[in-house]
């Protein structure tokens, strides 16, 4: 599989879940009508579905997944929660997205 592909299906997961925990998370901390949460959980099984999309194993696409994650729940914050990262979690998001994409991507035996 291509590496924009990878990318691409673990940006599409990381929408799905992000976006579904925060459906949820707005439901039950700010009171949010019901429909939130069953549309947030709905939406959360379909990041299950996504992440067998990628080629490489569980242990692979999972670990990976936790660094995308990282940086895309920061991201998801500036735009929605008008949160400001400060260097560290800057560096901390630039870390771990390095490393997983050295598990990843490098050649495996």
């Amino acid at each position: 599989m291509s590496v924009i592909k990878t990318i691409g299906i673990f940006i599409l997961a990381g929408f799905c879940e992000i976006g579904g925990g925060y459906l949820i998370w707005l439901w039950l901390k700010n009171e949010k009508p019901v429909w939130y949460g069953v549309l947030g959980g709905i939406i959360l099984i379909s990041y299950g579905v996504v992440a067998t999309w990628q080629t490489a194993n569980f242990a692979r696409v999972y670990a990976t997944y936790g660094g995308f994650f990282i940086v895309m729940s920061l991201l998801w914050a500036m735009k929605f929660d008008n949160f400001s990262p400060d260097k560290y979690d800057l560096i901390g998001a630039t870390i771990a997205l390095l490393g997983v994409c050295i598990i990843y991507f490098s050649p495996h035996t």
